[in-house]
């Protein structure tokens, strides 16, 4: 019998926790500092943005789930220090009481922290952090109470875009600065992410781009943000610049990858062989790059605990990679992705060859809901192997990259994506789709 102490349970806590708990003779605790878990953040610019009712359908799991099932589950409840050496932990509990806890097998689910930059204004009344549940209740209560009309947005990430479009739902002015020139920078190229840039802009968000803020300004409340080239008024802030793994809790007895995550191998063990790490507090092998990277997604931290549940009770399991596969939708214009874009490839010194290729969905003669499909395929100049792809669209054509995911797992060429078997029927594609004819015209030009 296994004493196992997991710390943290949102997406790869609630994973793990569920996995361990599948097999029989383990004493499973859990220790998490929030008040709730299995928050899905994705979700909560649909709640800001009114396009869902209530926060509530944004959890999956709930504590009492664990404890029918056995588990020791402690809320509130902030684990302060490991003793890695003796195996221990200490815990401060909701009522205030430091305790002392030991375990055979550790799993660490601390996942990440918001970035805060280090600047004059930043704790400033209705600037606004936005990673929990609680953080999204407090913007939703005061936008209820106030009538603040003009929301900044910092950062130009996914969280960034999807909140600038929750806010302009909700009738605000609103402004989203990022330092970078363009935005979804490392998902996207910019001939993608510019139609993106364009919708938004069509329905009167403003951006400010290639300007870095200095100074958040007000005396108790925020009035407006100072950039490099600028000031920009603001009754809220929003500050959505991405974010960090929340490893301190490794000190130095843990390995860690160079922006801190915990290195894991493929079986989700840190470099102390009773500890595991997963979710975003830790590392990930990402077959695009064919190397260990930091990809903080939910469908990764459910993989990553799956994984380390498995192989604490006993059932070897490897991971497979991942390929790093994203989409969002805004306005319903849809961006898919997976794997490395041009921009990042060539950031990182890898040599590759790219196939644009535009088309309708089905054939012409299908006049109703045929919009045009946009699709980048980049792959290696030195083999031909597929490591990204990108898909722009008002149709819903996010289940191709599902295709792409797999062919970049299993290093496909776009040699054999060219001649691969896709069906034909006019109510969903073309005989020779946009798919199998960038493919195909990647060929042409050898």
């Amino acid at each position: 019998m296994a004493k196992i102490i997991q710390i943290g349970a949102n997406h790869a806590g609630t994973a793990c926790a569920n996995t361990i708990l599948s097999y029989p003779n383990n004493e499973l605790t859990i220790y998490d500092k929030n008040s709730n878990i299995s928050f899905l953040g994705c979700g909560m610019a649909l709640w800001i943005g009114k396009q869902i009712n209530s926060g509530d359908g944004l959890f999956y799991q709930k504590p009492e789930d664990f404890e029918k099932k056995g588990a020791k589950v402690h809320l509130e409840s902030e684990v302060i220090d490991v003793d890695y050496d003796n195996k221990k932990v200490k815990v401060r509990l909701k009522d205030g009481n430091i305790i002392e806890d030991s375990y055979d097998k550790l799993v660490l689910a601390t996942g990440s922290i918001p970035n805060k930059p280090r600047i004059k204004g930043i704790d400033l009344e209705n600037v606004q952090m936005v990673k929990l549940y609680q953080n999204a209740k407090e913007v939703i209560d005061k936008l209820k109470d106030n009538d603040y009309k003009r929301v900044v947005v910092l950062g130009g990430g996914y969280i960034g875009i999807e909140l600038a479009e929750a806010f302009e739902r909700l009738n605000k002015e609103v402004t989203l600065i990022d330092m970078e020139k363009h935005i979804l920078n490392g998902y996207f190229d910019t001939e993608f992410s510019d139609e993106m840039l364009n919708v938004m802009k069509n329905h009167g968000i403003k951006f400010v781009l290639g300007e870095a803020v200095e100074e958040i300004l007000g005396e108790t409340k925020v009035t407006g943000v100072k950039t490099s080239n600028g000031v920009y008024e603001a009754d809220m802030v929003i500050c959505a610049i991405g974010f960090h793994p929340n490893s301190s809790l490794g000190k130095e007895h843990l390995e860690k990858y160079r922006n801190g995550a915990y290195l894991v191998n493929k079986k989700q063990q840190t470099s102390d062989k009773d500890v595991y790490a997963i979710g975003d507090c830790a590392t990930i092998y990402d077959n695009a790059r064919d190397r260990v990277n930091y990809i903080a997604l939910a469908t990764n931290a459910v993989r990553s605990g799956l994984i380390a549940g498995h192989n604490i009770c006993g059932t070897e399991v490897e991971t497979v990679g991942v390929q790093g596969s994203s989409a969002l939708m805004i306005y319903d214009y849809k961006l898919v992705c997976t794997g490395m874009s041009v921009a990042s490839a060539l950031k990182e010194g890898v040599e590759v060859d790219y196939q644009d290729f535009e088309d309708t969905q089905k054939p012409a003669f299908m006049e109703v809901d045929n919009p045009k499909v946009k699709i980048r395929i980049v792959y290696r100049k030195s083999d031909k192997v597929i490591i990204g792809c990108q898909l722009a669209s008002n149709y819903d054509m996010s289940s191709a990259i599902h295709l792409f995911s797999l062919a970049i797992q299993k290093k496909v060429t776009i040699g054999e994506l060219a001649l691969c078997d896709i069906f034909f029927m006019p109510h969903f594609n073309q005989p020779y789709n946009y798919i199998t004819m960038a493919a195909y015209s990647a060929l042409l030009k050898g």
